[in-house]
């Protein structure tokens, strides 16, 4: 079977403009996201859905920069962005990423994958029950379960891409996936000033490669400040784009 990552990225973010180009530690959010997806060995390619608008033409320059494909499709239709990375490459499992996650944990992306291929489902995600921290959830699906929901899906669910299935999942054959212990309380994404503080300090003290996720949660939970550092920022809700 052939996967795809598929990272969905763009410069205008409401809350932190520009973070998918960030710098930390010499590589930008975007390209560390691309390397930890590549990382988890499960991937047969990896490709970056950005919008047509002009100001994501530094995303397009940063793809070529760091040797990935990219892919431009419609601002708002985000499933439509990644229907377009369908129509042009082959694949039967689709990973979903975003680029404002730089710490993903390869190992966390294979054992979802192992558990995915395995059960022969239409959707897997960690996110159901969450008790990863926010920042390093994995969600994949089928190809033909993805191009099936074009025809379903409507508003906010064309923005967030999946999110028809697992609201759905009457209609489908979904895996809620759990990783013990309970880290739901941390947040390793970068969506604020906040949230790249915490990163930031990470980065500088880990350095370039991935961290697998206990080893980088036994560091931060013993400097409490930093997890108190963004502990009061709020996730958007699912109707908000």
């Amino acid at each position: 079977m052939t996967t795809l990552g598929i990272i969905q990225a763009r410069m205008d973010s409401s809350r932190l403009p520009g973070k998918v180009l960030l710098q930390l530690g010499g590589r930008s959010v975007l390209e560390r996201c691309v390397r930890g997806a590549q990382l988890s060995g499960v991937l047969d390619q990896v490709i970056v859905a950005t919008t047509v608008e002009a100001t994501d033409d530094v995303i397009v320059e940063e793809c070529a920069r760091i040797g990935v494909p990219c892919h431009r499709g419609p601002v708002d239709d985000v499933l439509a962005r990644f229907l377009g990375v369908l129509d042009e490459y082959a694949s039967d499992i689709v990973l979903r990423f975003t680029a404002d996650n730089p710490l993903i944990d390869p190992a966390i992306i294979s054992r979802a994958h192992r558990v995915f291929v395995a059960a022969g489902a239409d959707y897997l995600t960690t996110s159901i029950a969450h008790t990863l921290p926010r920042g390093m959830d994995v969600e994949m699906v089928r190809t033909p379960v993805l191009r099936a929901v074009d025809g379903l899906a409507t508003d906010h669910h064309r923005v967030h891409v999946t999110s028809y299935i697992y609201t759905h999942a009457n209609d489908f054959d979904v895996i809620g996936l759990t990783l013990q212990p309970d880290l739901s309380h941390l947040r390793l994404t970068v969506d604020t000033e906040d949230d790249w503080r915490v990163v930031s300090a990470i980065v500088d003290h880990f350095g370039d490669e991935p961290v697998p996720l206990h080893k980088l949660a036994a560091w931060i939970e013993s400097r409490p400040e930093l997890v108190e550092l963004n502990a009061h920022v709020l996730q958007k809700a699912l109707v908000q784009a």
